[in-house]
């Protein structure tokens, strides 16, 4: 993936970009801080540093990695966290003694060039652990399908905790992350639905159909206070499909 972002940054000049998101179990935290703050300044302030705790087990069964129980996972995630804000935001040598992180005398150099480094991104929907750490250490918060009933329900939670933390709802930006299943017409929607039910899909926070019904929907998550909207196109090859999904919709969110 960062050599993916890495080429991004180098080839690309105007398109914001960032992992969704780089798990705290998959490198150090200090690596992952010093490989964000290159890529960023490569691309002259254009990453958003995605982050997570990680979750899928096959994955980390497979490589040898410790995705770790829950509990742990999250303490981990939350010392991981700490660890990176540090460095980015701060050029006071870090001394750090945590349950799975000890650091000496620990700095980033040379510095950002963007003061602060790139914003943080969490992502993750659970109100008990994902939105405490947002609401301490997130410039945006990225909701993983999800509907957006439960979006504005997770939204005032996270504008609650943000104000303990003495945070303005608008110092964190709110995201989501779905799924898309477009088609010019019916009938091809329903072809890509590969026999699902639309409806239930959609109650599911996924977004799909026509094109009024996809600006429908995202203006219902405009609504609800989603700033930006992660659509997964998983048909790379259907090119021509993306740029009608492009002329179809994207210009009548931007009107």
């Amino acid at each position: 993936m960062w050599v993916s972002l890495t080429w991004l940054a180098s080839h690309t000049q105007r398109i914001e970009f960032g992992p969704l998101v780089s798990p705290v179990s998959f490198r150090q935290p200090t690596m992952t801080a010093r490989i964000a703050s290159a890529v960023d300044d490569l691309s002259g302030g254009r990453l958003t540093l995605g982050l997570g705790a990680g979750w899928q087990e096959r994955e980390h069964h497979h490589y040898g990695w410790d995705l770790l129980e829950l509990e742990p996972r999250f303490a981990r995630f939350e010392e991981g966290l700490q660890i990176i804000t540090h460095l980015l935001q701060n050029d006071t040598p870090l001394d750090f003694s945590g349950a799975y992180y000890q650091l000496h005398e620990a700095v980033l150099l040379p510095r950002p060039q963007r003061p602060g480094g790139p914003p943080i991104l969490i992502g993750g929907s659970g109100p008990k652990r994902t939105l405490p750490l947002v609401a301490k250490y997130a410039q945006e918060w990225n909701a993983v399908f999800i509907p957006a009933a439960r979006i504005a329900e997770l939204n005032r939670q996270l504008d609650q905790l943000l104000a303990e933390h003495g945070r303005r709802p608008s110092d964190v930006r709110r995201s989501l992350m779905t799924e898309l299943v477009f088609g010019r017409d019916e009938a091809e929607v329903q072809r890509k639905l590969q026999g699902r039910e639309k409806a239930a899909l959609q109650e599911r926070g996924i977004i799909a159909g026509i094109p009024t019904e996809v600006v429908e929907q995202l203006g219902r998550l405009s609504e609800v206070g989603v700033q930006r909207v992660m659509l997964q196109w998983l048909d790379q090859d259907d090119l021509d499909g993306l740029e009608v999904f492009a002329s179809a919709v994207l210009r009548q969110v931007k009107a």
